[in-house]
């Protein structure tokens, strides 16, 4: 219970002390409260400028079907070489601007995006939104010159495959004339046997009438000797026409599978072409999400926060000082 009653004295003490020493303490803090909005108003308003930029990528299909975004260069890498101002003489260089009065430009990478945040605080607003312009055309310029490599790459596979499937249509286009030929040959070589057998069969007859007649004199048995050896003759060249035949027709098979396979090389190669032609349409330029904006209040001075803080600040120190100067007045009556 006395101890309640202590503290109970202790704070009647405390607010006696506030409440007889209030101007002290009311008047200072209310002219640093007015010292402090009479400054925040004279300073200049400082804006805060900023962009947004998706760095260039490229999709990649997965196992699953499902398109799979690859950054050419990370967002935070982006973001740190900025803050590390690495595009700053560049950019002071071209606008004509010296390094002292160059303000500090800030990236950061948003959070679980791709995109790159890039500003400026400043007062001159078109002075901030120009060195943003310029920024970002040299971001874009560097990370789109990957992308053109890139894609140079892909167009230089795609005409050496064009050019690789160029010579096998001409080599096809020579198999296809010899395989004309050789079939053409073949029909030649039937026709001709044909011709033979007919020959050959008159022959036959021939002989046979000569072998069915009665008395035969020596003429006649000469002429039957000639018709054999002529029948034989024949006969012989009819078997090396078809022997010809048979070699004709293994050549026309062997260019007709030299065809095929010929055109399952082109069919791979339009796939190839088409896989890259593909993977070229995935590439994804340097895009600007958004273009530099100031925002759409000041950003400093914060008038109401710094007379607050003023307030704050002046109430604890003149409080304080109300204390101490209790304290001095109640040493001085001991003495």
């Amino acid at each position: 219970m006395n101890e309640i009653t202590d503290e109970e004295v202790e704070l009647m003490d405390y607010l006696r002390v506030i409440w007889k020493r209030k101007w002290l303490i009311i008047i200072p803090t209310f002219i640093c409260m007015i010292i402090a909005g009479i400054v925040s108003f004279l300073l200049p308003p400082i804006w805060e400028i900023d962009c947004l930029i998706q760095p260039s990528k490229f999709f990649i299909q997965t196992q699953t079907g499902e398109f799979k975004e690859i950054l050419l260069e990370e967002p935070t890498q982006i973001a740190e070489k900025i803050n590390r101002e690495a595009y700053d003489n560049l950019i002071a260089a071209q606008l004509n601007l010296s390094l002292d009065e160059f303000p500090k430009i800030k990236a950061e990478n948003l959070r679980n995006t791709n995109l790159i945040r890039v500003y400026i605080k400043e007062n001159n607003i078109e002075l901030a939104k120009s060195i943003l312009s310029e920024l970002i055309t040299h971001i874009k310029r560097d990370l789109d010159t990957k992308v053109d490599l890139e894609i140079k790459n892909i167009d230089l596979s795609i005409k050496r495959n064009e050019i690789e499937k160029e010579r096998w249509n001409k080599e096809i286009e020579i198999l296809n004339n010899k395989y004309k030929i050789v079939n053409q040959r073949e029909k030649e070589i039937i026709e001709e046997m044909k011709e033979i057998r007919k020959r050959i069969k008159k022959l036959e007859e021939e002989q046979f009438k000569v072998l069915n007649k009665e008395g035969k004199n020596a003429g006649e048995s000469l002429s039957l000797l000639l018709y054999s050896n002529e029948i034989q003759q024949n006969l012989r060249y009819y078997n090396s026409l078809n022997e010809l035949l048979s070699a004709k027709k293994i050549e026309r098979e062997n260019i007709n599978s030299r065809i095929k396979e010929i055109q399952k090389k082109i069919e791979q190669l339009d796939n190839e072409i088409k896989r890259l032609e593909d993977r070229k349409g995935r590439y994804d330029y340097t895009r600007i999400v958004k273009p530099p904006m100031p925002s759409l209040h000041p950003v400093s001075p914060k008038k109401k926060l710094n007379i607050a803080i003023a307030g704050i600040l002046s109430l604890m120190i003149f409080t304080i000082l109300a204390f101490f100067l209790e304290y001095i007045e109640k040493y001085k009556v001991k003495k």
